[in-house]
């Protein structure tokens, strides 16, 4: 399935955390066998996929604050076979987008899913969790629903009302 939005995404993400292959997925476009590396940033489409470097270094945080003002949406990518993230705790409070969590490689045998969502609820103030397989399709059709909202009021009641085990909402509560 192809979408057409006028909504516009950008994929933040660690090194080999799963962003292009998740865009290229997104976009209806073939998998390539071989691994290409992002280099820069890419738009295609309706996705601005970035390199991992980019949330290594913060050198290129200035860079990610420029092109988020292109954009409505943001997927924060965490890798569920690595133990850690590369995200700083309430990261997703630095940029004022609709923020959507994402977690890849739900199939992999070394998938720790409870683990990267704990991580994940850490990166994010508040917003959806999908978990996803490129490779199945598990979860992508979340994602192209959840592009289409346009508030998190609206993110959070589709939350509310999907059956899927895909998803959750995170929301951190002030004490």
């Amino acid at each position: 399935m192809v979408m057409k939005t006028n909504n516009r995404l950008m994929m933040l993400g660690g090194i080999d955390a799963g962003k292009s292959t998740l865009t290229d997925v997104l976009l209806g476009k073939e998998r390539v066998s071989e691994k290409v590396k992002t280099q820069a940033l890419t738009y295609d489409d309706w996705i601005v996929d970035t390199p991992g470097e980019y949330m290594e270094n913060p050198l290129f945080y200035r860079t990610i604050m420029a092109t988020s003002m292109e954009i409505t949406h943001v997927a924060f990518v965490q890798d569920s076979t690595v133990d850690k993230t590369i995200f700083a705790p309430g990261f997703s409070s630095g940029i004022n987008k609709l923020s959507i969590g994402i977690v890849t490689k739900l199939d992999h045998d070394k998938a720790d899913i409870e683990h990267s969502i704990k991580l994940m609820k850490k990166t994010l103030i508040r917003g959806p969790i999908v978990l996803t397989s490129s490779y199945t399709g598990q979860g992508i059709d979340l994602i192209y629903d959840l592009i289409n909202l346009n508030s998190m009021k609206e993110m959070k009641e589709y939350v509310e009302k999907s059956n899927s085990g895909n998803i959750l909402f995170h929301e951190l509560h002030k004490r």
